[in-house]
């Protein structure tokens, strides 16, 4: 890579703020820029207009920093002097050229109310403030990334349209009208709120079945990736509606409401009576998206701190009618709502990803078209894994925690947990994770380190202690 060159323009104001600019122009250079300044490059005898001139519109300069004080916006507002000289021709630069890449103010000194000292053709641009100490050196940084023109944030490459906008057959669920009706009532406090929102739940377990998958010459792990894609919509429609439920209803009376939707769709996990030939992968794409569902609604009442609601769907039991795994007619817990998706491993393999979880990245990546924060996701995770062994289900059907593969991003405890070092607070978190006291979650993390009983994916597990922030729970008042 060839060095930058960058002419810095600025104001004799003062010998401080000169050396300042001096040691400015030496640390730019120190980061491989080659920087021409004047009290470098100009010599006695040299034209001194032809020099700013030639710096200015030399094709070889690819960036003019402005270093801004007072005295220099003075100078350029006035057209005083070398920087006023400067000013007639960098401005006429900054106007006619459609580029507006090649200048950049560097803020050397604010008034008296912390405005910036700008030229006023400069004031509606972005600058770079380089006046306060504290913030020097990640501004700095910004400087060299905005000369190299490696910013910090750059665009993604353009993505190719998910198939639910592609492909003319792909199913819908057919429940926007009604989503849209529940999302009305509850915001408006309508008398036909709990009725919508009844209608709504009701019409998406009926229309789930448009998602079963059909036979086809794709591989089976193609058309469990694709099912899995075009519900998208859908799971974000739900989630619209449970978030606006969340923020304008009392939802500890829609509690067996939002048990039974979820409970409604157990059934599709197996194999429906009518079907006499399956394979076991079949339902891979209803196993995924159950799950997805029940997490991201554990995270959606947990991130409204509506603790009882939640434990409702944590505690209660599901009824499973007919024959099934479990047995005839039987109840099974919340753990029933997560199963294993052994087509995405097949998938794993035969694609040759080599992920430690491809399940785990489908939920981080789906996280970011949900409007909710994968940290909440993975709160609620560790809330329903917690859940589950307080409640001692078998190691069969125990609630495996996926997104907690990205735990590692996340430093210190989740959000209801930080806030459980409160007193107050921590009676609501121990009760929604199942522990009778703070005793008992202490013992249960120290179980996990003792029998090395945690999840693993490959070399990869997390920490619960760090999670909860164990030993500051219950610290204050």
């Amino acid at each position: 890579m060839s060095a930058p060159r960058l002419f810095v323009s600025y104001s004799w104001s003062n010998p401080q703020h000169e050396q300042w600019v001096v040691e400015l122009a030496n640390e730019l250079v120190a980061s491989g820029i080659d920087v021409v300044l004047d009290k470098w490059d100009l010599r006695e005898g040299h034209d001194a207009i032809a020099f700013m001139e030639k710096m200015v519109t030399d094709p070889s300069i690819s960036k003019v920093a402005l270093v801004c004080d007072k005295i220099y916006a003075t100078k350029a507002d006035g057209r005083a002097g070398g920087v006023g000289t400067e000013t007639q021709i960098i401005s006429a630069e900054v106007y006619a050229k459609q580029d507006q890449g090649k200048f950049v103010a560097v803020l050397a000194e604010k008034d008296a109310d912390g405005k910036p000292f700008l030229p006023t053709y400069y004031k509606s641009r972005i600058y770079i403030d380089l006046s306060e100490s504290e913030r020097y050196a990640e501004n700095f940084e910004k400087l060299v990334r905005w000369i190299f023109d490696k910013p910090l944030f750059k665009k993604p490459e353009l993505g190719r349209p998910p198939s639910f906008i592609t492909d003319a057959n792909a199913p819908v669920l057919g429940t926007t009208p009604l989503a849209k009706r529940a999302v009305d009532a509850l915001r408006s406090d309508k008398a036909y709120a709990r009725g919508a929102v009844d209608e709504y739940f009701t019409t998406f377990t009926e229309q789930f079945e448009r998602f079963r998958l059909a036979p086809g010459e794709e591989e089976l792990d193609d058309r469990v990736a694709k099912s899995i894609e075009d519900f998208l919509p859908a799971r974000n429609e739900f989630l619209q509606v449970l978030t606006t439920l969340a923020q304008y209803a009392d939802t500890s009376s829609y509690s067996p409401r939002l048990h039974r939707f979820y409970e409604s769709l157990i059934p599709y996990l197996d194999r429906p009576p009518h079907i006499n030939q399956w394979n076991e992968l079949d339902f891979d794409n209803f196993k995924f998206i159950v799950h997805e569902l029940f997490l991201y609604g554990v995270a959606v009442l947990l991130k409204g701190e509506h603790f009882g609601v939640t434990d409702y769907l944590l505690g209660q039991p599901y009824y499973v009618p007919g024959n099934s795994d479990y047995g005839k007619n039987t109840t099974v817990t919340f753990t029933a709502l997560q199963e294993y998706v052994k087509s995405l491993e097949i998938r794993n393999q035969r694609l040759k990803k080599g992920r430690a979880s491809l399940r785990a990245d489908f939920l981080e990546q789906r996280s970011h078209a949900s409007g909710l924060a994968f940290r909440h996701v993975m709160q609620a995770d560790l809330v329903c894994f917690l859940r589950g062994d307080m409640m001692g289900v078998d190691s069969w059907h125990r609630w495996w925690p996926y997104t907690l593969l990205y735990a590692q991003r996340h430093h210190g405890p989740f959000e209801i947990f930080a806030r459980a070092s409160s007193q107050a607070y921590l009676p609501s978190v121990l009760k929604v994770i199942g522990a009778p006291d703070l005793p008992a979650l202490k013992a249960k993390l120290e179980s996990y380190a003792k029998d090395n009983s945690l999840p693993r994916w490959s070399y990869h597990s997390f920490s619960p202690t760090t999670l909860t922030g164990i030993e500051q729970l219950g610290t204050r008042p």
